[in-house]
């Protein structure tokens, strides 16, 4: 499969995440029309980001894995004129998004100094991630083969300790057995995720650690127990640097007003 062609230094990247949107236009999670809010963020990103190299899109892209979500999501994101990738996330049912957008569920993509590597921590009938052996051969290769490329890793399941108590559980099972492979490639400079429904950014041994926030509903940080927060949705750019540094940052949709109700359906 063709990639994108090769952009001036630094890569514009724009990665959106945990859409959740149904086969009906008017689908709601605690009362928020998941459309609609991924409409606001996609305005702030025209606004915002005129270039972009590569949009990321880092699973959970529809709440019932219905085709017409699918389409939806990606007939609002070709406004944004860029070259996409496509990841499962847990409410995501891999051989839809592949009926829909065959060509954007692609492992490796190479764009300018950087290789970017889509990896699938969906486990079928569950919400918490493990990568399949298979995943992690299709990582191995990636890694091996990257040459004097840096690389960026993707995956939907967050890998490290959050400090939410009850999301600790749904997270990336052998979370382990993936960074264990990622600290014997020096040329990794990020891990980047989404389910977690809210911002996080370290730095450990060297690499950054990155999660963002949903274009829908966000989970309060530190909390025990299930609890939403009433933040705007957002997405993160990134600029990847072709001496291998990375800049990122996490924008939200400031025009769009968040109403929750704690009555309808939840999450």
């Amino acid at each position: 499969m063709p990639q994108p062609p090769n952009p001036p230094s630094p890569v514009h990247v724009v990665q959106l995440t945990d859409a959740h949107l149904f086969a009906d236009p008017v689908g709601s999670l605690l009362g928020l029309k998941t459309r609609d809010s991924l409409g606001h963020v996609i305005d702030q990103v025209r606004r915002e980001q005129p270039r972009i190299d590569l949009l990321l899109c880092t699973g959970d892209l529809s709440q019932d894995a219905s085709v017409a979500s699918y389409e939806a999501f990606r007939d609002m994101t070709q406004v944004l004129g860029a070259p996409s990738r496509w990841l499962p996330g847990n409410h995501d049912e891999a051989q839809v998004m592949a009926k829909v957008a065959p060509e954007l569920l692609q492992t490796v993509t190479d764009i300018g100094a950087w290789r970017i590597v889509m990896l699938d921590s969906a486990v079928v009938g569950a919400t918490f991630g493990l990568l399949a052996d298979d995943q992690l051969v299709l990582l191995d290769q990636a890694l091996a083969g990257a040459g004097g490329r840096y690389c960026l890793v993707c995956c939907h399941h967050q890998p490290v300790d959050i400090g939410c108590a009850w999301i600790a559980p749904i997270g990336l099972r052998n979370a382990d057995e993936l960074l264990q492979r990622l600290r014997g490639y020096p040329q990794v400079k990020a891990l980047l995720w989404g389910h977690i429904h809210q911002e996080w950014d370290e730095v450990r041994d060297g690499m950054r650690f990155l999660a963002t926030p949903s274009t829908c509903i966000q989970f309060a940080p530190r909390s025990e127990d299930f609890k939403v927060s009433e933040e705007q949705p957002g997405y993160r750019w990134l600029r990847l640097h072709d001496d291998g540094r990375l800049e990122t940052g996490v924008e939200r949709a400031r025009d769009f007003e968040v109403s929750l109700d704690f009555d309808s359906p939840g999450y």
